[in-house]
């Protein structure tokens, strides 16, 4: 399964919303240094979709808010 998702690091608290029929926002506390943004939407990726860690992987946009995910076991 793959999602677009729209990273907000820097956020009062951690959440995921729906942003339209084919988007994701996450919203992280953590600031975008050194990939902990992207450990910490994982992290949530992971929790929200029932999932393990391992099955979550950034497909596209590492270094950017817009990303492609992909989801393994669903």
């Amino acid at each position: 399964m793959y999602i677009k998702i729209k990273v907000i690091p820097g956020a009062n608290k951690n959440r995921i919303e729906t942003a339209g029929e084919e988007e994701l926002r996450v919203y992280v506390k953590v600031p975008p240094v050194k990939g902990k943004a992207n450990e910490e939407m994982i992290g949530l990726l992971a929790k929200h979709f029932k999932v393990g860690k391992s099955e979550v992987e950034i497909v596209k946009g590492r270094r950017s808010r817009n990303k492609v995910i992909r989801i393994n076991g669903i």
